[in-house]
């Protein structure tokens, strides 16, 4: 696909200028469709997965419309499913707005009375941007302080994950709390039919953009290995050996509760590591993410709430400590490395049970994951299965129906009458 300059896309020369001090010149292909359609003013309900500049791609039009706006009204609500992605997307802005003064705050749970308490005077007093995610931002809207009436943008980003977890009601109140007339940009990385059918109540004649989320990027180094749950950890640990020189390396898990035993087992093994999941406290949170993005750490375990939204760069490996149940969820995940143009890897430990997962991304990404056995001195792995897991046939006897032939007496036990 063809993709465009910035300074091809009619932006404001004061925005141009900051694009260009953090280090950008070519838009990305999303970036290049759809800032053209944001300017005009059109809904957009757009398809695309981590990675592709999606941000840039909705941020850059809103702030180019925001240049020279003089009262602190909220012009533009983005709503996101994460408190995570709340803080990327608002620091994001602060760096692209740097020389035209645009201001934003993030409405996020998870903090103390003070917290909220800034976020209620910003919500009373206006600041540009404000983005937020569903739960926290009906908290204070219910409360009745909130001004949105002059909210001329609504952006909704990771949609998917927001209906994923069930904040579907919560979105159609806020929605009930702006202006009639707005502009609505619906960003996700999948495209269910729960997403159409929200977009076909929520956007007005929207111009539709779609990439592929069918592979992860070409400079992604792909391998599984089949192995048994107790192997699992032994296998992982022979993985970190053999790359002591990395310095940035993610390993997903399925669920929180399993972080905290994979961090305890990997310190155990000699390698320190860092856990992130929704048991941690926020202020915990982020500093363990930067801790991660400034190398300090290098081995973090994350439940899936990492593998989408969050713009961590020059990660050298992913590791699938479990399979993801949905093959899309496995390319938002190994998507965490390779990204602009570099090289990584990605390594998924397949059980027996989640062999058939396996197969489900094979087919999505229309390729077949070299598949490995685990070191000798861990002992064989499971064999690969190709086709369906055959379901085993109970044996059971069919009940008896009706008198049989010959001595009913026999039969049953029971004398006749």
């Amino acid at each position: 696909m063809d993709t465009k300059k910035f300074s091809e896309l009619n932006l404001d020369p004061q925005l141009l200028e900051a694009i260009s001090y953090m280090g950008f010149e070519d838009a990305t292909p999303i970036q290049s469709q759809a800032i053209p359609l944001v300017l005009e003013g059109r809904d957009v309900l757009a398809c695309a997965q981590t990675g592709t500049g999606k941000t840039g791609a909705f941020l850059l039009p809103i702030l180019n419309k925001l240049v020279g706006k003089e009262d602190t009204s909220i012009n533009t609500l983005i709503i996101v499913p994460t408190r995570e992605l709340a803080v990327q997307i608002e620091q994001q802005i602060q760096g692209f707005s740097y020389f035209i003064s645009a201001g934003s705050h993030a409405v996020y749970g998870g903090g103390d009375g003070k917290d909220w308490l800034v976020q209620k005077e910003v919500l009373t007093k206006g600041t540009d941007i404000i983005v937020a995610t569903p739960g926290k931002l009906l908290s204070h809207l219910k409360l009745g302080y909130v001004k949105f009436d002059k909210v001329q943008h609504l952006v909704m980003d990771e949609a998917d994950r927001m209906l994923d977890m069930g904040f579907i009601d919560d979105l159609k109140k806020i929605i009930s709390y702006l202006p009639k007339k707005h502009q609505t940009l619906m960003f996700s990385a999948t495209m269910p039919k729960s997403i159409r059918e929200l977009a076909k109540r929520i956007l007005h004649n929207p111009s539709e953009i779609s990439l592929s989320i069918s592979k992860p990027a070409a400079g992604v180094d792909q391998k599984v290995y089949l192995t048994f749950d107790p192997q699992k950890i032994g296998v992982l640990s022979h993985i970190l050996s053999e790359r002591k020189h990395y310095d940035s390396v993610i390993i997903f898990t399925s669920t929180k509760s399993k972080v905290f035993d994979i961090v305890r087992a990997l310190k155990k093994s000699g390698f320190p590591a860092k856990g992130i999941s929704s048991s941690l406290e926020q202020s915990e949170r982020e500093e363990v993410l930067r801790g991660f993005r400034s190398k300090r750490i290098r081995i973090l375990v994350a439940t899936d709430v990492m593998s989408r939204g969050i713009d961590i760069k020059e990660i050298n490996m992913v590791v699938n400590f479990d399979v993801p149940n949905d093959a899309e969820d496995y390319v938002h995940r190994v998507g965490r490395t390779a990204r602009a143009n570099t090289k990584g890897e990605a390594f998924s430990l397949v059980n027996e049970k989640d062999m058939y997962k396996l197969r489900k991304i094979e087919e999505l990404i229309d390729s077949s994951v070299p598949k490995l056995q685990p070191p000798e001195d861990l002992g064989a792995g499971p064999e690969w299965r190709e086709g369906a897991p055959k379901k085993k046939r109970k044996n059971f006897k069919k009940p008896y129906k009706g008198k049989k032939k010959g001595n009913y007496k026999k039969q049953s036990g029971v004398p006749k009458k």
